[in-house]
């Protein structure tokens, strides 16, 4: 790589700041370098632990939710630490709320995608990079550019902005430039794209089986636009992409198919020949199965960097890890070259988000009093509520159903289903109490079913709830969460005793909080809702618009019948 590439998109190096990186790099010795490819974890403060991610001399760091104070402590002690500035990540797809536990949550991407209007995801992109900014962060594992293709993927689901890809590309462009706009590097993924498989990187290598043409007409159309737009890093995944990876290479066989970050024709023809992404790759995390399934860990860490990897995400042993890549650089099997390769491309991302200018300023370091004010702003949860009254959407409903007022139906029974809590941050477990509280507010009546027992010819009569209820509420919060394979209702026992067999008797309205694909085990009910999130915005405009307050503006950015016939009915 020359240093003329850094003058390029998506670095745009001013001869200064490419001196900084020449110099820099070749003040690294070989080990120093190998440490800069890698991304370390925290998950607070502690000076301790940020000691020895110092020490030895990580390029990155992400930051899993933390209070504002602590991400303001460790932006700064990293920072005014290292000699060389970090790169301080985090899952920011949805908001902040996923870094600071007071960060804003604007809305997941399908929330936004929702709306069915690009201005949101722009401003999902503004809030989070003024935030992230605030709080001394510098770079967004975010926007999510897979296509959720198949209703039964249990990972992508509420992450994205929805199946149709003019949406995904516009709205990802469309976040990309916002987000860089306030000097957070933006990491589109998850590279070569998820959504077509049914299966979760997390837990296994899983598959893009489209042809070549429909890939460049659909994930292609996403990456070049992001791409174009500046997007200056790349996130792998742990997904295969036979067709496109035949294409450069029409004799490889099956067992030699790799994903995304250990395939080279994916990430050498494919992103960087065909796509022109000049800017810097990183894998997904290390830690997954996914990248476990696919090659001996051994062979795989430099196998990474040779396919054209910059930067590893987390270890799973650092020392070992370390020594995986070190033995691969001092046997030849990965190159000096390239390890140069990517280390420049490291230090040119942060040369663009001008880090080494800001630490020598003294402006790198954040200031808690701005983070606290900037952080979950009344301004930024203003468009989340915005977001949450464009997004929310009622798939389908019986005539004449809405709106529900006490006087229309005095006694509700609500049927409550829910799963644990999420890692993805998006939907918190027990959300379900927080609708019935807002309902009881309205005046409503409400009692929340609990399954008696008794089988065959010993169950509780229809009666029992045909005389005693007026209406009959599902409120289902199942989240998206990895290490999971499906995101689907569990009926309660005996032979379930939930399920909504009162339809024809008792007015039923169906509410999903998070996975937009419950008709799938519910397809027969006349009322659907989905709201795509459960932050108070979200709770608030939804009772708002059952009881008529508000008209519900959500447009489905997915086939929400799953393709079943009998859905619709």
């Amino acid at each position: 790589m020359n240093t003329n590439q850094l003058r390029k998109k998506p670095f745009y190096l001013s001869d200064e700041q490419i001196s900084w990186v020449t110099e820099t790099l070749s003040s690294l010795s070989t080990e120093q370098k190998l440490r800069q490819m890698f991304c370390s974890i925290a998950y607070s403060d502690d000076p301790g632990y940020l000691d020895t991610q110092i020490q030895a001399g990580f390029g990155g760091l992400m930051c899993r939710c933390m209070p504002n104070e602590q991400l303001v402590n460790l932006a700064a002690y990293l920072q005014s630490h290292a000699e060389i500035p970090f790169l301080i990540a985090g899952n920011m797809e949805a908001g902040m709320n996923q870094c600071s536990d007071t960060g804003t949550l604007v809305g997941c991407q399908m929330a936004i995608a929702a709306t069915d209007d690009v201005h949101y995801a722009a401003e999902l992109g503004r809030i989070i990079g003024e935030e992230a900014e605030a709080l001394g962060m510098n770079y967004a594992f975010a926007p999510v550019i897979d296509i959720d293709n198949n209703w039964r993927n249990p990972i992508t689901n509420t992450r994205t902005y929805g199946s149709d890809p003019k949406r995904v590309a516009a709205m990802g462009e469309a976040y990309v430039k916002e987000l860089q706009k306030h000097g957070i590097a933006a990491s589109i993924k998850h590279f070569p794209g998820d959504g077509v498989d049914e299966r979760d990187q997390h837990l296994v290598t899983s598959i893009n089986s489209l042809s070549a043409e429909d890939w460049e007409a659909t994930y292609g159309e996403a990456y070049r636009r992001c791409i174009d737009a500046g997007a200056m890093t790349v996130m792998a995944g742990y997904i295969m992409q036979p067709a496109m990876t035949r294409k450069f290479n029409p004799n490889i066989r099956d067992e030699d198919l790799m994903p995304g970050p250990l395939q080279k024709e994916l990430l050498q023809d494919l992103l960087r020949g065909q796509l022109g992404f000049n800017g810097m790759v990183i894998t997904d995390s290390s830690g997954m199965a996914g990248f476990g399934c696919a090659m001996a860990r051994s062979k795989a860490i430099p196998a990474c960097i040779n396919a054209g990897c910059d930067m590893i995400l987390f270890t799973k042993n650092m020392d070992e890890d370390l020594m995986f890549l070190r033995t691969a650089i001092e046997n030849g099997v990965v190159p000096l070259e390239r390890v140069d390769e990517a280390v420049m491309r490291i230090l040119a991302v942060k040369a663009a988000l001008h880090l080494p200018e800001k630490k020598a300023a003294g402006t790198l370091i954040p200031s808690l009093e701005r983070a606290n004010e900037v952080v979950g702003s009344e301004a930024h949860l203003a468009v989340a509520k915005e977001v949450a009254d464009k997004a929310i959407t009622l798939v389908k409903e019986e005539k004449d159903l809405l709106p529900i007022t006490p006087a229309r139906y005095p006694r509700v029974l609500v049927y409550p289903k829910e799963a644990g809590a999420t890692d993805l941050a998006f939907g918190v477990a027990f959300k379900v109490n927080q609708v019935v509280d807002r309902l009881r507010g309205e005046g409503f009546q409400v009692e929340v079913f609990q399954p008696a027992p008794g089988f065959e010819g010993l169950s509780a009569p229809m009666s029992s709830v045909i005389d005693n209820y007026d209406l009959l509420i599902y409120v289902a919060n199942y989240a998206t969460k990895s290490n999971q394979t499906v995101v689907r209702i569990e009926w309660a026992q005996p032979m379930g005793a939930d399920c909504p067999i009162f339809i024809h008797d008792v007015p039923t309205v169906f509410i999903s909080l998070e996975n937009p694909y419950h008709l799938v085990d519910a397809p027969r009910v006349r009322t659907y809702i989905n709201t795509y999130g459960s932050s108070d915005q979200m709770l608030d405009a939804l009772v708002d618009k059952l009881v008529g307050r508000s008209s519900f503006q959500g447009k489905s950015p997915v086939d929400a019948f799953c393709g079943f016939w009998d859905a619709h009915l």
